[in-house]
């Protein structure tokens, strides 16, 4: 099983070498070269993000605002205990996996908020980081509704992933 993908790859080279002509090295080459400028042109964004989701939590604000939240998202359901990532989230997908495993050690696995907070996990997605770096790419500056939009779908996971896990 552990060769599977090795091969595959190796059979994809041999297909576009042998019957597509194609020069692997020469491809391959070429798109690196076009890689390193978008690279450059990505950093600044990345940088930004990565600084400020940094900055959200060694500042204690992802508490402050955690603390002020909590109650507004009880009203939909999400229990206090994951306002935190839920909030955290859409900015960093490693310090969300890291507070899903603080729940875990202080919750158990097998608890309602374990079983919400993969749920939550799993179903949205780091928001402002795939905008920095799609919308970096791209001449696209009106950033505040695709990001408006992707907040409230990544909301509405939650509640509805809490919903589930209660109802399962």
């Amino acid at each position: 099983m552990k060769y599977v993908l090795p091969v595959l790859i190796l059979l994809l080279f041999l297909y576009a070498f042998l019957f597509k002509k194609v020069k692997l090295y020469d491809a391959f080459t070429e798109g690196a070269g076009g890689a390193i400028p978008l690279a450059v042109k990505l950093f600044p964004f990345l940088a930004a993000i990565f600084l400020l989701t940094e900055l959200f939590e060694a500042s204690g604000l992802s508490k402050a605002v955690s603390d002020l939240l909590s109650p507004v998202f009880g009203i939909f359901g999400i229990p206090k205990e994951l306002t935190k990532l839920v909030l955290v989230k859409p900015f960093s997908g490693s310090g969300s996996l890291a507070l899903v495993n603080e729940i875990f050690t202080e919750y158990g696995v097998d608890s309602y908020l374990a079983r919400c907070a993969c749920v939550i996990y799993g179903c949205s997605e780091t928001v402002f980081y795939i905008a920095a770096v799609y919308f970096a790419g791209t001449n696209f500056r009106h950033l505040l509704k695709p990001i408006v939009i992707s907040l409230a779908a990544t909301f509405a996971s939650a509640v509805f992933a809490c919903f589930i896990c209660l109802v399962l």
